[in-house]
């Protein structure tokens, strides 16, 4: 019977061992488990986490990959709370998820909880009747996955946002797009859609935000946004255009739609890091995401000039609570037979959520 224990503080000890040796624990753990265990870690991690990862990328591709490895018992993910959720979602029931730190969480999932969701759909309806189909960006917890799965709706990502938009259009007259108003924003924008004919629903006042004819409006943008892209301002563009008038501006969708505009290129998480190792030497850069990811990409690519976009950013903060103590710590509780932080979605909403996830598979 495995045993498990939540919400407990790193002890002490571990802040006082060295990196070497906290290091050549975490090797020695990894080759005594072999493939029972499984370690992914998120582009946005730590470089003293990402050396232990068996596979990197981002949240919806982990957590796939996790769903094919039939051998790992133990599934450590190195990422964020709404991750490991998804990974536990797919994978099997003799399988087990694990964050490092419970307290690494995602600001943009926590902007919509269930109760907020299911109190806007409520309001929704009366303004919209039965003309609604809610989207979730992958970037939001189980809960809300297996609530658009419930209403018909489906899963987006980053990078086929554009294609399950579509696909929406295709099933009703209008899509709720939840939790990041800005990818939503963007992507609809891009597919022909106005400003003006987009509304804000505001999860805090509970109300809706748009003036104009109620019928004209086309998509619902849940007001969410993620702490780390909104920090990219249209300031920052003219700054690099100044001062680096061949630099390329490359940011995710993430960002304000005013700095998308700007830029010369938006996309992906995958699609930045695929820009980037394509991109001729010699070639400039200014990168709009977060700052691990962008400080590995300016070690990786030596050959070309890349900064980040804005010059005082600063890692996501939540997920780089995930460190080297408390990825040894993880570890080490799993070989005593007394994990902590398991992460397990019940059975009712992970049927939910995964409909609403195979509905995007199939498109």
């Amino acid at each position: 019977m495995l045993k498990e224990r939540r919400d407990v503080l790193l002890p002490e000890s571990y802040k006082r061992r060295k990196i070497e040796e906290m290091e050549e624990r975490v090797r020695e753990i990894k080759a005594a488990l072999g493939k029972a265990l499984f370690i992914p870690g998120h582009h946005y991690q730590k470089d003293e986490v990402i050396k232990f990862a068996d596979a990197t990328g981002d949240s919806l591709q982990l957590a796939q990959i996790c769903a094919q490895n039939k051998d790992a018992e133990h599934i450590v993910f190195c990422g964020v709370h709404f991750m490991a959720e998804t990974a536990d979602i797919l994978t099997g029931v003799k399988q087990y998820v694990y964050l490092p730190d419970m307290r690494a969480g995602c600001s943009m999932a926590d902007m919509a909880n269930i109760f907020q969701t299911e109190r806007a759909w409520n309001h929704l309806q009366q303004f919209f009747d039965d003309t609604i189909i809610p989207l979730t960006y992958v970037n939001s917890t189980a809960a809300i996955k297996a609530f658009v799965g419930r209403h018909k709706g489906a899963t987006v990502t980053s990078s086929n946002a554009h294609l399950m938009v579509k696909w929406a259009f295709r099933q009703k007259e209008r899509i709720l797009f939840l939790p990041d108003q800005h990818l939503g924003r963007n992507t609809a924008f891009d597919l022909g859609i106005p400003l003006s004919q987009m509304a804000i629903w505001d999860p805090v006042k509970d109300e809706l935000v748009y003036e104009g004819n109620l019928d004209e409006v086309k998509v619902i943008l849940w007001k969410g946004h993620c702490s780390v892209h909104v920090n990219f301002t249209i300031q920052n563009v003219q700054s690099v255009r100044q001062h680096y008038p061949n630099m390329r501006v490359i940011v995710h969708p993430e960002c304000h739609h005013d700095v998308v505009a700007l830029a010369d290129h938006n996309g992906s998480t995958k699609y930045i890091i695929e820009t980037i190792e394509q991109a001729p030497p010699g070639s400039e850069w200014a990168i709009g995401t977060e700052m691990n990811l962008v400080n590995r990409l300016i070690a990786s690519h030596p050959d070309k000039k890349i900064i980040s976009l804005n010059p005082h950013m600063c890692p996501c903060l939540t997920m780089n609570r995930i460190d080297l103590p408390h990825l040894l710590w993880n570890l080490e509780k799993i070989v005593l037979n007394d994990p902590i932080n398991r992460i397990q979605v019940d059975e009712k909403t992970a049927q939910e959520a995964i409909t609403a996830l195979e509905r995007m598979f199939k498109v």
